[in-house]
């Protein structure tokens, strides 16, 4: 089956199989999704399914089983959500931890990840300035700025400097 072959196939077939794939699944968005997973797996196969003679047919069963093998995984990931313990009350977060979360909203975006990132992810200078692609020296201007900034939205007494300095 050529490229064009396989695009004519697809445009004749497609609306047809997500037709069947709906009415066995009951639900039209997951019956697009597996006959287009299954039309991506075709692809490779397009030789193959020429061939065999029954290219509409091989869709109709692998979208069947995507949409099993979904189904098993989700049933899995909920039976090992009712094995476990369900949470006590949570406590909402205080109002420190509100006034941090504000603080933080008023960073530009880069410093409010290199900040986040050394202070909750506990990343060094080095490893920052790898994994965000910025030079040491940027992280750390991040860094000193992001401190300074939540050290005067949050009113940290330590951070203001002496009257006479």
């Amino acid at each position: 089956m050529t490229v064009e072959e396989f695009e004519e196939f697809y445009a004749q077939a497609a609306g047809r199989l997500t037709g069947q794939l709906y009415v066995m699944l009951g639900d039209h968005h997951e019956a697009q999704d597996v006959v287009q997973e299954a039309f991506v797996k075709a692809w490779d196969r397009r030789r193959r399914l020429e061939r065999d003679g029954r290219p509409e047919a091989w869709i109709r069963t692998v979208a069947w089983r995507l949409a099993v093998s979904r189904w098993r995984g989700r049933r899995r990931s909920a039976d090992a959500w009712r094995r476990t313990e369900p949470a006590g009350h949570v406590e909402g977060p205080g109002p420190e931890v509100v006034a941090l979360v504000q603080a933080l909203r008023q960073l530009p975006l880069k410093q409010r990840r290199t900040m986040a990132l050394h202070y909750l992810c506990d990343l060094t200078v080095e490893q920052i300035a790898a994994e965000t692609s910025l030079s040491a020296s940027t992280v750390k201007t991040h860094l000193s700025r992001g401190r300074a900034t939540l050290a005067r939205e949050l009113h940290d007494p330590r951070m203001e400097e002496a009257p006479d300095a």
